[in-house]
């Protein structure tokens, strides 16, 4: 199956680098990946409302294009899962889809628009992660999915 993760905003350190092309090439034994980075829109220090619905809406218009099959955002307010439960899910829409989309918004989040054209809501925690950190979280999740999904021992 071919796994699309659209993430908003780059990797900088080298660490979270290192730890995303580890869990890269553990993925791609048993899924084609395709990591999608959308540039971060720049928002005042001080930002109002208003600018921050702008920069979400115009970073929405941009992830947009790259919703294929189906689609999973990552959303604090979505729906909290075990990992045989993410494994589960990966296997099952590849049943009536050739391609899976798993969506990481910026700083602000995601648009409501983006939310909207969901499969579904997933979350990992209510609580906040940095965004670099939670990359490398949702590989390593779709790692251990995969191994659950394939009856190989890493998931415990």
């Amino acid at each position: 199956m071919k796994i699309n993760v659209v993430v908003v905003g780059t990797l900088k350190e080298k660490y979270w680098i290192d730890a995303c092309k580890e869990y890269e090439k553990r993925i791609s034994r048993f899924h084609t990946l395709n990591i999608i980075t959308i540039d971060e829109e720049k928002l005042p220090k001080v930002a109002s409302e208003a600018d921050i619905s702008r920069c979400l809406v115009k970073e929405g218009n941009r992830i947009d294009k790259y919703l294929k099959g189906y689609i999973v955002v990552l959303d604090v307010m979505g729906k909290s899962v075990d990992s045989p439960k993410l494994a589960s899910i990966i296997e099952n829409s590849s049943l009536n889809y050739d391609q899976i989309t798993f969506v990481i918004g910026g700083s602000y989040g995601l648009s409501e628009m983006i939310k909207d054209k969901a499969n579904l809501r997933l979350s990992f925690s209510p609580m906040t992660f940095p965004h670099q950190l939670f990359r490398v979280m949702l590989l390593e999740q779709i790692y251990r999915a995969s191994t659950i999904s394939n009856n190989i021992l890493y998931h415990k």
